[in-house]
């Protein structure tokens, strides 16, 4: 098929090229360039990992497998009786991930198939596949087979012709590299997913919208121990703006808070646990980051039965006062333990009375959420280190390591946070500096850090109590202006505190990353840096806000052209017959 590269634009990001039509014809979105080296990072880490997994579970079956005796006929007599080393082989690759409970229920996967020499077991850790579920352009997939050492084959899928064609000129434009580590397929990612059970070591999700869809047939195709990662863009019904769309698609409530960008990761995760456990499967996030206009998780799956059973455990449901900012966790389950027997049981509650014990006003309920960390410290400084290590390679090396250096300040056991400026609006004060308030609080004896959902958010341990005491303690240095006695802040302020409040400077004030001054909050490298409009929809004057005045413009004249070149050449050919 003749193609005329006057149509096409090539753009390039990291090592891999692409040509672009000049029509919206197949989706490429610049901002997504985070996205991407995001994911990078994170896959390079995988395989590091799994590879030293591999070669430690490797010892371990070594050195827990029996010598083979030296008499004559000694092999037989070792194959007729198994041990329980070679019982073990036949597992699968969570084998390799350290987990003490696993399912025996699984077969042993492709990547983690042992050979036998010479009655030795030696396991061979093939490279592993990967598979972009919706892969528009190739874009991602490519520079996954580009850029990743130790990759293996890259599937990439799309239910659009125009995109697989798209995606197969793609992978023959950047050369032998590519051609032979990714393969384009035109299907429903849903049904090849379900169709190819545990065959990928990472399933990577980034859908135009809601992944919700592809959830469920996700959490299946990946092997033991491998990685999902996950996109969600549709961030209004996330965050509360459509609290029962969100519960059809998620099955949580949200809730409109500050932390409402934070309580969406923990939604999306709460999600993608029920679709796990239902295969006897659970996840253990290692990354989950909010940035531009989405959230992108990276889960590692397993599968025990006996450890999907802590699953209540780390989901809890989430009560915000209507008044002020206090909002409690009411976790769904709890244990008990009795000896070596461990019963499951539902959580106490309630957690909280009829009215804020604040500021006297009712609780709106959100959740269920995910309320255990969403991210492993020892990946993110790994992460981190890798990305700094070769920064040259990283499009987006500023945004990826400024948001990476944050989360690797926070605090991995405290859900949600609390907003500064909001503690003080309720009151009708003026709102001490960070440091000022984050040195009480410390003095307080509790822990506060920041988070990389908001400048202005702060994760503490210390209860409301504390906080609206440390609050009262500001208030009464710097007086307020008379309000309403009905108002949530005269509420508030009308009770003694219980503690007394120390404002002096504490050394743990400011992270390591405040007091070297490294930049955590980029702004956008341009202008109209988000979302953008799907492909195949043709761009009106009404898409400005997405795009940007000359860009729209610009597409409209060559519309215009286009236009008037067919009329011209419906004339000519009138005229002549």
């Amino acid at each position: 098929m003749s193609m005329d590269l006057n149509d096409y634009t090539i753009i390039k990001e990291g090592e891999a090229e692409i040509l672009m039509h000049a029509k919206n014809q197949v989706f490429y979105n610049k901002t997504q360039v985070n996205n991407r080296d995001m994911s990078v990072a994170v896959l390079r880490t995988f395989i590091s990992r799994r590879k030293q997994e591999h070669e430690a579970s490797l010892s371990k079956r070594n050195k827990s497998a029996p010598k083979v005796p030296e008499n004559n006929g000694s092999l037989s007599d070792v194959e007729d009786k198994p041990n329980e080393s070679d019982m073990n082989i036949e597992k699968s690759n969570e084998e390799c991930e350290g987990p003490e409970e696993k399912s025996q229920e699984e077969p042993c996967t492709k990547s983690e198939e042992p050979v036998k020499t010479e009655g030795k077991v030696r396991g061979e850790l093939k490279p592993p596949r990967v598979l972009e579920a919706l892969s528009a352009s190739g874009l991602r997939a490519l520079r996954y087979a580009r850029e990743v050492e130790g990759i293996g084959q890259v599937v990439a899928l799309d239910n659009d012709k125009g995109a697989v064609e798209a995606c197969q000129r793609n992978i023959k434009f950047n050369g032998s590299v590519a051609c032979s580590k990714v393969e384009s397929h035109l299907a429903d990612a849903r049904v090849y997913m379900l169709t190819h059970p545990k065959e990928f070591d990472v399933v990577d999700l980034d859908p135009y919208g809601s992944p919700s869809v592809f959830l469920d047939s996700a959490v299946q195709s990946v092997v033991d121990g491998g990685m999902l990662m996950c996109t969600a863009t549709d961030m209004a019904v996330l965050c509360g703006g459509n609290g029962e769309v969100c519960y059809s698609k998620y099955g949580s409530y949200p809730l409109r808070g500050k932390y409402c960008h934070e309580m969406a990761l923990r939604i999306l995760l709460s999600c993608i646990e029920s679709h796990a456990n239902r295969y006897k499967r659970y996840i253990v996030p290692v990354l989950s980051v909010q940035m531009d206009f989405y959230v992108r998780v990276f889960v590692r799956i397993y599968s025990s039965a006996s450890a999907m059973k802590n699953t209540p455990l780390k989901l809890s449901y989430v009560y915000q006062c209507t008044g002020c900012d206090s909002f409690h966790l009411q976790p769904i389950g709890r244990t008990v333990s009795k000896n070596t027997s461990v019963r499951y049981l539902p959580g106490f509650a309630p957690v909280v009375p009829q009215e804020c014990s604040d500021c006297g006003k009712k609780f709106n309920m959100g959740g269920p959420i995910w309320s255990a960390p969403i991210h492993d410290q020892e990946w993110v400084s790994a992460i981190l280190a890798d990305v700094k290590s070769m920064k040259d390679r990283y499009p987006a090396y500023d945004r990826i390591s400024a948001v990476l250096t944050t989360i690797s300040e926070e605090l991995p056991d405290v859900p949600l946070f609390l907003s500064l400026h909001n503690l003080c609006a309720t009151l009708k004060c003026t709102s001490p500096s960070a440091v000022i308030f984050r040195s009480a609080v410390i003095n307080a004896g509790y822990r506060i850090s920041g988070t990389h959902v908001n400048p202005l958010g702060l994760k503490s341990d210390a209860p409301m109590d504390v906080i609206w005491d440390i609050m009262r303690c500001w208030v009464k240095n710097h007086p307020v202006k008379a309000q309403p006695a009905d108002q949530p802040g005269s509420v508030i302020l009308a009770k003694e505190p219980v503690l007394q409040a120390n404002f002096a400077r504490a050394v743990a004030s400011l992270s390591k990353a405040q007091a070297k001054k490294v930049a955590r909050f980029l702004p956008n490298p341009e202008r109209h840096w988000g979302p953008k409009l799907r492909a195949g929809r043709q761009i009106t004057s009404k898409h400005i806000s997405l795009l940007g005045e000359e860009a729209v413009n610009g597409c409209l004249n060559n519309q215009d052209c286009e236009r008037d070149a067919k009329r011209q050449k419906t004339e000519d050919a009138t005229t002549t017959s």
